[in-house]
């Protein structure tokens, strides 16, 4: 099989590029190592940013998004029962989208399934060759069938365990890494928003951040010790230690319910260089790693995804490397 793009990893960013790359008729080809099932399952963050709303809609993939997404203007910070708020729209001009991270990778399978875009789920043992030459290609098998795709570009969005990165030579690559001490406590409920714009609480307990997908579906996180396990926290001790952490005002109109997804995330920063070695490049968490409680991950995977794709069109329309 011969393909202009290989895209590794069947994540966010990986269907946006292939689908950006669809919209101006270059063709690509998308590796996942899972089921989609399986990465239409994974729970992650929902804040977009303006950039990855406008590529959203450069892909024709915004329609859900703007109908049932939710506009912030702004966010609130807090410590102790003192708030004070940040208003995005008055300083930059532009609101942030909370919108589900599942719900994007969703609205883009619909999108690249409605295309003909060719995925492959299940892959195993893929190998990037020949990836410093003008003819790079991959091996991989699907159900123990061993496979090759020759291409001219390799799309690495295979994240911080994909074999993307790895294949830069170490000699080459420098990575940095910082692990905080702590972790991040996150719960899925089936309750009402606290409050209609995001709370950042710092408090002599430790942080919190109340958050939502939707006007029914609420996000919430605590600051918790990297050694504590998310069966060592019931639903009626996380929702206690929350009140403890956020303003009284807050806490006084807070519904809980039942989690119905409970899990702790370590808080680490991690970046490596370059992005680019010969026909390969790396989009997102294969290049860079940022704690979750900024809501950066998928965007600045966006912010790869924009200039890889721009490069690419740059080459297979006016013959120009530049871009990339």
């Amino acid at each position: 099989m011969k393909t202009q793009v290989a895209i590794i990893g069947g994540g966010p960013s990986g269907l946006l590029l292939a689908q950006l790359l669809h919209t101006r008729g270059i063709d690509s080809v998308v590796l996942e190592r899972k089921t989609k099932d399986y990465v239409l399952g994974r729970i992650r963050a929902g804040v977009l940013e303006q950039g990855l709303v406008n590529l959203m809609e450069e892909a024709g993939c915004a329609e859900r998004l703007h109908a049932e997404g939710i506009p912030h203007d702004g966010t609130v910070i807090s410590y102790g029962d003192e708030l004070f708020r940040v208003d995005f729209t008055e300083y930059t001009g532009t609101p942030v989208m909370v919108y589900g991270q599942t719900e994007v990778t969703r609205d883009l399978y619909e999108a690249h399934e409605k295309a003909n875009g060719k995925i492959e789920f299940n892959v195993e043992d893929v190998v990037i060759n020949g990836a410093d030459t003008d003819t790079p290609h991959l091996t991989y098998k699907v159900g123990g069938e061993t496979r090759r795709l020759d291409c001219d570009f390799v799309a690495g969005c295979d994240g911080f365990h994909g074999v993307s990165r790895q294949t830069i030579p170490l000699d080459v690559r420098k990575e940095y890494e910082k692990v905080d001490p702590v972790g991040w406590l996150g719960i899925l409920s089936e309750t009402p928003p606290v409050n209609h714009e995001l709370i950042y609480a710092n408090s002599p307990r430790g942080f919190a951040l109340c958050s939502m997908r939707n006007e029914n579906l609420s996000r919430y996180y605590i600051q918790c010790s990297l050694s504590d396990k998310p069966e060592d926290w019931t639903d009626e001790a996380f929702w206690q230690e929350l009140k403890r952490r956020i303003p009284a005002d807050q806490a006084a109109k807070l519904v809980t319910g039942p989690s119905i997804e409970k899990s702790i995330a370590p808080l680490r920063s991690f970046v490596t260089e370059p992005m680019r070695w010969g026909r390969l490049f790396l989009c997102g968490d294969a290049a860079h790693i940022v704690p979750p409680t900024g809501a950066k991950g998928l965007n600045t995977a966006a912010s790869d995804v924009h200039y890889l794709y721009n490069g690419l069109c740059e080459y297979y329309e006016n013959d120009r490397t530049d871009g990339i």
